[in-house]
């Protein structure tokens, strides 16, 4: 018997061994337990999860500029023909990041911050470079190895196998923390690819020091491109060394900064959160849109996200999720009930009702957690107009008058100011004559909506910074009451 467990882990640690693929960007050999088409594969299913929770802004000739500065930054990589996919998240963070497979997502919110074509291409050329240098790859394969105490005769069990599949859920891909190293690696081949496309990878550093800006200005907070790209050290000086020597023995000259083509991309951009999705004001949510409103407990915290609004105390014991469900299987808020008892989903309790007329459920519910717990929460249901649902989910279920006030709140919005709130935008402004800075400009723009130093920081320039005639200053101006 001893005789043949040996066997087995010796062809476990053949399989293991052999399991071992070459790095495109590197070179180097590394195992793997992911192939390359489950990558493929991962990227496409973790791009629906993109569109669906976070959304893409709609501005078709931005999305068009984007993409093309990210293919010519992909014709130039070890994988010119992965199949590439470049989307403008719509976002007001600051961050982009990549999932497997070639797909590479920029927010608008740090559109806002870059100041040119080669600052956009060495956020990209990053990205692109945690794609070919696999790493998410390496972690997921990290994670495997560390899941089974690095016990080799393991490896070909089912529940490993299972574990090197390609299911995902819940973005995870997108917040799987790279290590300092990938870090340090992603910044090295994201210089690469910008001077081998051509543009000026002296730029590059000037947006890491706007990304140290911007965690200065907000105190503790990291920027989220910073949460999920942890530091490696002084990114600044690291990616000014990486561009000398980019550049040494090219003619200068030629490389490409494009800041006026970029910047002309801006104007119009949606800065900050856009109220058309939806707002909260003095604890109550709007959404024009969707035409509706409703009230959250009063002084807790709250956020809107694409797919859920969510409330929560200020301990976080306690919260309430409101979300759209849209589903054709269904014809009342009790069938709907039906459905999910057939998903697994325990009703525990709870009656047909109406809330403002509209006919709704309101009872307890239970479900199993993966790892065998069970959660008791609050369940509303409220069918507004045919096909969707408006799901009301809160916890603890002791929340009680807490939660049916929530839920009852919900109803009509009408108010023509709440409905036609519009977003603030970014606007270029030409600086008409010499001796200028940048507070005498910003002040003597008509509905500017954000500070003067938050203007400086969008230019990455200070307050005092003298801006020459003709220079096109980014300022954000108020959208519509």
């Amino acid at each position: 018997m001893r005789t043949w467990t040996g066997l087995a882990a010796l062809f476990a640690l053949t399989f293991w061994l052999g399991s071992c693929a070459t790095n495109p960007a590197t070179g180097a050999h590394e195992i793997s337990l992911v192939s390359a088409s489950q990558e493929a594969q991962m990227g496409a299913e973790e791009d629906k999860n993109v569109a669906a929770s976070l959304g893409y802004y709609d501005d078709p000739a931005l999305q068009t500029y984007v993409t093309q500065v990210g293919q010519k930054l992909a014709a130039v990589t070890e994988e010119p023909s992965l199949g590439w996919h470049f989307h403008v998240v719509d976002s007001p963070e600051v961050n982009a990041f990549a999932v497997p497979g070639g797909y590479i997502y920029v927010t608008r919110g740090i559109l806002a911050v870059v100041n040119n074509e080669a600052q956009l291409a060495g956020v990209m050329g990053h990205e692109e470079g945690h794609v070919t240098a696999r790493h998410t790859a390496q972690q997921i394969t990290r994670s495997q190895i560390a899941s089974i105490g690095l016990g080799v005769g393991s490896i070909l069990s089912s529940d490993i196998r299972q574990m090197a599949g390609i299911a995902s859920s819940g973005l995870q891909l997108l917040f799987l923390k790279f290590s300092r190293g990938n870090e340090t690696q992603a910044d090295e081949l994201g210089v690469r690819y910008t001077s081998r496309a051509n543009w000026d990878p002296r730029e590059i550093p000037a947006t890491y020091q706007a990304l140290a800006r911007l965690q200065a200005k907000s105190g503790s907070a990291v920027p989220n491109f910073l949460a999920t790209h942890p530091d490696p050290g002084n990114r600044e000086e690291t990616t000014r060394a990486l561009a000398q020597q980019a550049i040494a023995g090219k003619d200068v000259k030629t490389l490409r900064v494009g800041t006026a083509e970029y910047k002309g991309h801006l104007q119009g951009l949606v800065y900050g959160d856009d109220p058309r999705q939806g707002y909260f004001e003095n604890g109550v949510f709007y959404h024009p849109g969707l035409k509706f409103q409703v009230s959250f407990p009063s002084g807790w915290k709250t956020q809107n996200t694409k797919s859920a609004v969510l409330a929560a105390n200020s301990d976080n014991s306690a919260a309430i999720q409101l979300s759209v469900v849209a589903t054709q299987n269904t014809s009342s808020p009790q069938a709907y009930v039906q459905l999910l008892q057939q998903k697994g989903v325990q009703v525990n309790g709870g009656e047909a009702t109406r809330v403002n007329g509209w006919p709704a459920w309101i009872g307890t519910v239970s479900t199993q957690n993966s790892d065998g717990t069970t959660s008791s929460l609050a369940l509303a249901v409220v069918q507004r107009e045919s096909g969707s649902y408006y799901q009301f989910l809160g916890a603890p279920t002791s929340l009680g008058n807490t939660f049916l006030s929530t839920v009852q709140s919900f109803r009509d919005l009408t108010d023509a100011s709440k409905l036609n709130r519009q977003p603030n935008r970014i606007r270029l402004v030409t600086v008409s004559r010499s001796g200028e800075t940048v507070q005498s400009v910003a002040q003597g723009v008509s509905g500017l909506a954000v500070s003067v130093d938050d203007v400086a920081f969008l230019n990455n320039l200070q307050v005092t910074s003298p801006v020459p005639q003709g220079f096109q200053l980014k300022v954000v101006t108020r959208g519509a009451p």
